[in-house]
């Protein structure tokens, strides 16, 4: 299945894709929780409700998908928990050490941005750079998760474009400055359940293209700390819960370590795409 989240009312609301429509699920299924985190924490009493759904929906709750303006598959995250320098390949073109140990660092909710939806470009620097990701969604709540009963807790997997303003993530020892500007952050469009993707989201290419040109071109298998071996470590830390959402890191072809370094700037286009899983695409704009 795929879920995606669009604005109605102006306010984002849930739907079930079926194909080139979806099922508004406000209208479909009012009783069903209104955001992500609360229909994945029911589990396979919400599985099987989508399902049938699929299978009859009410006539008036089917829209067309053309002309929905695209919110973040899951806006209201309790933790947005990020993966840096997990491809190999990543961290050598940059220079720095190759990781022992997951480095994991925190994203806010102000920074997402939908499907189709601006990239803003700060004032406050031109270093605007794209990443590649791959989503990992929660769906069950637990801590001190093993590694073999990791995936058990992934409801989907989804596509995110992390940008990423280098000067200011380099201003400081912790990654913080540079990875929370407000609308860098892309991802969507949708929420594909794990039961459609192969275990762990591996071997999936992942590309970036900016203005049409691929810069990033990478495959999931390629992910030093795989996901059942993130969800390990994480939840020996904090409690995982439905909804949250875990960046699994980027493949090499980032812009800022090219000669001469590509950011992303104002009329610019960027797409992010995983194979499987989507394509995600936003426009950049300048900050005003």
């Amino acid at each position: 299945m795929r879920l995606l989240a669009f604005e109605k009312g102006g306010f984002p609301t849930l739907g079930l894709r079926r194909g080139d429509e979806f099922i508004d699920l406000s209208e479909a299924a009012p009783d069903l929780p209104s955001h992500m985190p609360g229909l994945l924490g029911l589990g396979d009493a919400s599985k099987d409700r989508l399902s049938a759904l699929l299978e009859n929906p009410p006539a008036d709750a089917v829209r067309a998908l053309d002309g929905i303006t695209y919110c973040p598959p899951v806006w209201n995250a309790g933790k947005i928990i990020c993966v840096g320098l997990n491809y190999e390949d990543h961290a050598a073109e940059t220079k720095l050490d190759k990781p022992d140990y997951p480095i994991l660092f925190l994203r806010v909710a102000t920074t997402l941005v939908g499907h189709e939806q601006p990239l803003v470009a700060p004032k406050a620097s031109e270093q605007l750079d794209y990443e590649a990701e791959m989503v990992v969604v929660i769906g069950s709540k637990g801590r001190n998760i093993a590694r073999e009963e990791a995936l058990e807790f992934v409801a989907g997997y989804s596509v995110f474009n992390e940008g990423s303003v280098r000067d200011f993530q380099f201003k400081s020892q912790t990654w913080t400055s540079g990875k929370n500007f407000d609308a860098s952050g892309g991802f969507g469009p949708e929420l594909v359940t794990a039961d459609e993707v192969p275990p762990g989201g591996q071997g999936l290419k992942i590309r970036t293209r900016l203005n049409g040109e691929t810069l990033q071109d990478g495959n999931t298998n390629d992910m030093m700390f795989k996901v059942p071996e993130l969800i390990r470590v994480i939840s020996e830390v904090m409690t995982l819960e439905p909804g949250d959402i875990i960046v699994s890191g980027t493949p090499p072809g980032v812009g800022f370590v090219r000669t001469p370094p590509i950011f992303m700037g104002a009329g610019d286009t960027c797409e992010v795409e995983v194979e499987g899983i989507g394509l995600l695409r936003n426009p950049i704009i300048a900050e005003q």
